[in-house]
């Protein structure tokens, strides 16, 4: 019985047992579902964040690359920068530049104007000094030596009174001209200042309407040049044929084996000194640079062309040795002539040794601008040059006029004492007339007492003693 109840128990042991292992079992299987279903969700929300992370990985790449060109670019932009700020840098060192050479030129017209304006003074108080001292130096002659001053004497005072007349009157209108000079002068330069941008633009301008005209044909390039540098000299204040030549006219420029030579325009300076000015242009790859906007290369090659042009004008200016011609007194420097402004600036910017390979060769580059401040300088130094000739023309002419005044005064002298001399003459000649014993008028009237027949009787005041009786 006991084994039955055993039996049993173990039997109700197992059926619990297996109860409560099915149980567990039920609870792993669910866990186990629920793992299953955790691992796929896990599963799924890796293949998403995979999937993210390799779009955020392209966007990365994506980033990069415009990293990497806002960087090229942002290079680009500050060099682009740099060459604008330079080239600002280089304008407003000329516009000083350009300003102190006006603040100097108005400041040594000013002095100059200052100068003439006493020089003036002094001349008219010197002009009035003189007349007053002639007037005065001739009414005393006249009232202390004689009331008659005769005809023959006065024009012979007049001879030499209005010569020196005439010369003090030129002398004043020679002095008023150079004032009024020195006046229109300082207006002009003052409107070719005004004018000086405005030309520099128009010449800009003028050169890029002209591109595509002049654009393969080398002559009308030159010829157009040419024009330009004329122009510029025009607008300088120098006069042709005067402070500047062209293509040497009435000069026989010879080099070596008797060629001759025709340069463009020669300058000429004070001491009977010369520059030469010649006008090369580079137009052709200057317009293909500045026309093409996309290809970075054609523009380094285009650039490199246009450096190459303008290395073979000096080389080609150099060769010709205008500094040796006979008949020039030239500096050992030439000055090449570039009449497109900006193609001048992008060879400096670009390549500034080129600038220094032309001055190795003797050969200065001048753009319209430069050139023009120089032209300035130029005929500047040429008014100073007449201002001093003027005014050792007034120096000499001064001289000559106290030269001539100490002669007036000596002539004057003598005349004085030719009067002192006529007078005492015609004194010592009327005593003997009409004083002292036996004298002409005495006698004479005895002899007409004596019965001697006349029809005129011998003036009153010149009987101051009465005549004696004679004696039967």
């Amino acid at each position: 019985m006991e084994i039955i109840y055993l039996i049993i128990g173990i039997i109700i042991g197992g059926i619990i047992i297996g109860l409560f292992l099915k149980s567990k079992t039920g609870k792993i299987e669910t866990e186990k579902s629920n793992l299953l279903e955790n691992l796929q969700n896990l599963k799924t929300e890796f293949e998403e964040e995979k999937e993210k992370s390799e779009n955020l990985n392209k966007k990365i790449i994506e980033l990069t690359d415009e990293k990497g060109k806002a960087v090229s670019k942002n290079s680009v932009l500050e060099k682009n920068l740099e060459e604008v700020q330079k080239k600002f840098s280089e304008l407003t060192k000329k516009y000083n530049d350009y300003l102190t050479f006006n603040s100097q030129l108005k400041t040594e017209n000013k002095n100059l104007q200052e100068k003439l304006d006493n020089q003036k003074n002094e001349i008219e108080e010197l002009h009035e000094k003189f007349t007053t001292a002639f007037e005065n130096l001739a009414n005393k002659i006249f009232e202390e030596k004689s009331e008659k001053f005769t005809a023959k004497n006065k024009a012979n005072l007049d001879e030499i009174l209005n010569p020196l007349k005439h010369d003090l009157d030129k002398f004043k209108a020679k002095i008023e001209n150079t004032d009024e000079k020195n006046r229109i002068s300082n207006a002009t330069l003052i409107q070719q200042i005004k004018g000086l941008k405005e030309l520099n633009n128009q010449l800009s301008e003028d050169a890029i309407k002209l591109t595509k005209v002049l654009k393969g044909d080398f002559k009308v390039q030159g010829d157009w040049g040419e024009t330009v540098l004329r122009r510029i000299l025009e607008e300088s204040g120098l006069t042709e044929g005067i402070e500047y030549i062209s293509q040497g006219k009435g000069m026989d420029l010879k080099g070596e084996e008797s060629r001759h030579f025709r340069p463009d325009f020669i300058i000429k300076l004070p001491e009977n000194k010369h520059i030469i000015v010649d006008s090369k242009v580079s137009l052709v790859s200057y317009e293909k640079l500045m026309n093409e906007a996309d290809s970075e290369h054609k523009k380094e090659i285009y650039l490199k062309a246009l450096q190459n042009s303008i290395k073979s004008h000096i080389d080609d200016l150099n060769s010709k040795h205008y500094q040796q011609l006979t008949g020039l007194n030239s500096p050992d420097f030439v000055l090449m002539f570039m009449p497109i402004e900006g193609s001048f600036n992008l060879v400096v910017q670009t390549k500034s040794s080129l600038y220094q390979y032309g001055l190795d060769k003797k050969i200065v580059l001048v753009s319209p601008s430069s050139l023009l401040i120089t032209l300035r300088t130029i005929a500047y130094i040429w008014r100073q040059e007449k201002q001093n000739k003027n005014a050792i023309t007034i120096a000499r002419q001064a001289g000559d006029l106290y030269d001539k005044f100490v002669g007036f005064i000596t002539d004057l002298d003598n005349i004085g004492k030719n009067i002192d001399r006529s007078k005492d003459s015609y004194l010592n000649a009327l005593n003997k007339l009409k004083t002292g014993k036996g004298n002409l008028i005495t006698r004479v009237e005895n002899i007409k007492k004596l019965g001697a027949k006349a029809n005129k009787n011998i003036p009153e005041k010149f009987i101051e003693e009465e005549v004696p009786e004679l004696m039967e």
